[in-house]
């Protein structure tokens, strides 16, 4: 078989909703793919710390941060943090409409004390998104997750964003909207999770730039996703798939669906696909 480059989405796609550590099936999946000659990367809203417990398992590189980041190997071959009158224009609407965030940098991430609030109010709904299941994880592990008050100025990638009113993150997205674009499950009632992402980037972008840098041509490569943020990197890739408990909108513009990470669906979708030989 001609060979192919996977991207994987970590959260809902590589490991159930809200576990952090893969399914063991899908970790020998991308075992034996690699060994057959295939390029494995993990292409996830994760920062590189909060990455950091399913790169132990071994990829060809990374997509971290929604795309601001990327490696390849040992090599940085991207590195885009917003300009600091960017984030705090940003946190300054924020603020002004009631919405509470995170700022995810490099390695941490810092929090306002009302996310976790809210999170404890809301997280027995059976349709929370694997984004807010992400959030309540890393709390719940304190990885390196921080208070809002130690954030020193270190430079953000990322912004994930909770309300509980959706006209406020309506406004504010509205306000925001030239430099950022707004990634949600869907909106529920009672709240609105999701990330305020950087155009300058996204998932297609990095796949884009991955597969320009190695040589690989975008037809012969493979990404799996299951949220709003996998949009652009789904529709970029030559194959794509979404999980089969993914976004709705996301498995309308799929080629193909993935069985649950809890039904081995990575390792059966690299079987169909001939990675595994």
């Amino acid at each position: 078989m001609k060979r192919k480059i996977i991207f994987l989405d970590i959260d809902g796609t590589l490991t159930t909703m809200g576990n952090i550590e893969p399914e063991e099936s899908a970790i020998r999946a991308v075992q034996k793919a690699r060994e057959n000659g295939h390029l494995v990367y993990l292409c996830t809203g994760r920062n590189m710390g909060m990455a950091a417990p399913v790169l132990k398992y071994g990829f060809d590189g990374i997509v971290a941060s929604a795309g601001g980041y990327i490696r390849c190997g040992d090599e940085t071959i991207y590195d885009c943090p917003m300009e600091p009158e960017l984030r705090d224009r940003a946190l300054e609407i924020l603020r002004k409409h009631s919405i509470y965030c995170s700022l995810e940098c490099m390695d941490k991430a810092y929090n306002d004390e009302q996310m976790q609030q809210i999170m404890e109010r809301h997280m027995m709904e059976k349709d929370n998104s694997s984004e807010f299941q992400r959030w309540k994880e890393e709390i719940e592990r304190d990885m390196n997750m921080r208070p809002m008050e130690d954030y020193q100025g270190e430079p953000v990638y990322k912004l994930t964003v909770i309300c509980e009113d959706k006209e406020e993150m309506t406004a504010a997205c509205e306000q925001l909207k030239e430099d950022f674009e707004l990634c949600v499950q869907d909106w529920r009632a009672g709240f609105v999770d999701g990330d305020l992402i950087n155009r300058k980037f996204n998932k297609g972008m990095a796949l884009e730039l991955v597969c320009a840098h190695l040589g690989i041509l975008v037809e012969d490569s493979m990404a799996f996703g299951d949220s709003a943020n996998d949009r652009e990197m789904i529709a970029a890739a030559g194959i794509s798939l979404c999980m089969e408990d993914g976004n709705p909108q996301l498995k309308e513009i799929a080629d193909d669906i993935c069985p649950p990470a809890a039904e081995n669906g990575i390792y059966r979708m690299f079987e169909k696909y001939g990675l595994l030989g």
